[in-house]
């Protein structure tokens, strides 16, 4: 095993067009597609065209995970968005290089920092993906290969060449990638609780923001999920807050987190139903804690997608990434009583 470590948008008003899927975009889910070419148009609405038929794939309607292909013509209808969001997306990319863990004329794995999105979308004028794009014209493809959560650090990887990206997508599709995230959560996580197989349910609030909850096995609506928790070490902070529930004692846990399933917010979910959210997270964590420990400096959800290993989309030699946890976890993780060797 290899180891190593370390198109302008559309006007704000006017009639149905046609577009025409190319080799960059071949293989990308409809609603990814519909997101790239609609810039600044609100993820909601996107999903309503889809829903309602407006939106159309070779004349046919078509699913949110209809996967186009190079030649498909896709029907987009008239949309309105606000002058200020035209304007928005209308704004030019900012080229910018992450950290590289590892690249060859296949693929590029790059160290994405926190607060960071993987791509454009509802509210977000561009992603890592865009800036790589800016900063690398001459690159003949780039496309992500899978995704991250804005808030989340750590490996991401992205494909360049199109016999790359269907490699390693099916190599997530049929969980043959290895892929664990290092989670600081609330209290003492117990040793013999090893697998989480709980499904889930993704929806939209009133406000459109999207969630994820938990359902009982056997509901329509979930998605079988399954996680597996190792404890790394416990650490005990000073907490400027006492009292009772979560974190009570100042008692987190390190936790090695490997995903099975790749489902919207699993671990955050699946981590926080269990009673032990993770420190930081502001849709799924306590919020009264985190606001006690960001006074003791963590700024940030403390989730980090630390290794990953996948077969090489050309070589087929199995390849093993480690991305260090970062300066600001590292240095929250220092502040502990009694913190173990680094990992």
């Amino acid at each position: 095993m290899k180891q190593i470590i370390g198109a302008r948008p559309p006007p704000a008003t006017g009639g149905a067009k046609s577009v025409q899927v190319d080799e960059e975009s071949a293989g990308q889910r409809l609603d990814n597609f519909l997101l790239r070419q609609l810039k600044g148009v609100p993820k909601t609405h996107v999903y309503r065209i889809i829903r309602s038929g407006e939106v159309r794939v070779n004349k046919g309607r078509a699913a949110a995970d209809t996967r186009v292909a190079a030649g498909d013509t896709v029907r987009l209808p008239p949309v309105r968005i606000s002058e200020a969001v035209a304007a928005k997306a209308g704004l030019p990319v900012p080229a910018r290089e992450f950290p590289v863990l590892l690249e060859d004329e296949h693929v590029l794995a790059v160290d994405k920092p926190a607060g960071v999105a993987v791509h454009s979308g509802s509210g977000v004028s561009f992603g890592v993906i865009e800036q790589l794009r800016r900063a690398r014209p001459a690159a003949r493809m780039l496309e992500l290969v899978h995704r991250l959560d804005r808030e989340t650090s750590g490996i991401l990887l992205v494909a360049k060449k199109r016999s790359a990206l269907l490699a390693l997508q099916d190599q997530f599709r049929q969980r043959e990638t290895g892929k664990t995230y290092l989670a600081l959560v609330a209290g003492d996580w117990p040793a013999s609780r090893k697998v989480i197989d709980v499904p889930l349910h993704k929806y939209l609030q009133a406000d459109g923001e999207r969630r994820v909850k938990v359902v009982a096995p056997g509901d329509p609506d979930g998605m079988r999920s399954i996680t597996l928790v190792k404890v790394a070490r416990q650490l005990k902070l000073p907490l400027p807050r006492a009292g009772e529930g979560r974190g009570e004692g100042g008692v987190f846990t390190l936790l090695e987190v490997t995903i099975k399933t790749g489902r919207t917010h699993q671990i955050r979910v699946h981590l926080a139903s269990a009673g032990h959210p993770i420190l930081g997270d502001d849709k799924y964590g306590d919020f009264e804690l985190n606001r006690a420990l960001q006074k003791l400096g963590l700024k940030r959800m403390f989730l980090h997608a630390w290794r990953l290993q996948f077969d090489h989309p050309a070589t087929g030699e199995r390849v093993e990434l480690l991305a260090p946890l970062p300066p600001e976890l590292k240095k929250f993780c220092d502040h502990a009583a009694a913190p173990s060797p680094p990992l």
